[in-house]
């Protein structure tokens, strides 16, 4: 049975956006500095078209693996608002996407395999869709923050993991805001570090 999981960028102080984050502004300021390790690597430009080169070592090992797991998708709309209109032709995802929402929408299809689903009956919903269109393969919360404390909450996460930006953002979006710790233990399985960022894998245990 495929996995379910997420894969995030928080800074050290915990923030996985800055401040004032919206359609025109996704990441939020001094959001940027989250992701600059992850444009620096080969899988990552090759996957969103940006040209030839980047970096081939630790990182780029890691957007390899966690991309190359990815059978299917599931997002909440306000990830979805703020990406739609910054996304290409070609969606950066190459499979199915299901997005949480109370808005009745026909699927969106872009071109390289991706199509947006609109779910109307929740978050389980979702991941159970998710999980008939992932196959033998995996499926990832790809956000936001609350979705993903929402998925945490609901016991519907076995794993994630979780990239450390050597950088501090003071204020913005808080991952973890809201969760339910009473729920939940974690088991730390694997450390990727690398002088642009650290990577940690966590088992997720159910109480």
């Amino acid at each position: 049975m495929s996995r379910v999981f997420f894969d995030v960028t928080v800074s050290l102080d915990g923030y996985l956006a800055g401040p004032n984050r919206g359609p025109d502004n996704p990441i939020g300021g001094r959001g940027p500095m989250l992701h600059a390790w992850l444009f620096s690597q080969r899988a990552f430009r090759q996957l969103l078209h940006l040209g030839d080169g980047g970096e081939t070592g630790v990182d780029n090992q890691h957007v390899e693996e966690t991309f190359q797991r990815i059978g299917a998708n599931v997002m909440g709309k306000r990830m979805f608002e703020e990406g739609e209109r910054h996304w290409p032709e070609e969606a950066p995802f190459h499979s199915p996407v299901f997005v949480v929402t109370h808005e009745v929408r026909a699927p969106w299809v872009r071109k390289g395999g991706t199509t947006f689903y609109f779910v109307n009956d929740g978050l389980e919903e979702a991941v159970r869709r998710a999980r008939g269109a992932a196959g033998s393969k995996d499926v990832r919360i790809s956000g936001g923050a609350n979705l993903i404390v929402q998925s945490l909450n609901a016991g519907l996460v076995d794993e994630f993991n979780l990239t450390v930006a050597p950088c501090f953002l003071g204020t913005g979006l808080r991952l973890f805001d809201g969760l339910d710790a009473d729920r939940l233990s974690l088991e730390l399985v694997d450390t990727l570090p690398s002088p642009r960022a650290s990577h940690l894998r966590y088992t997720v245990r159910r109480k």
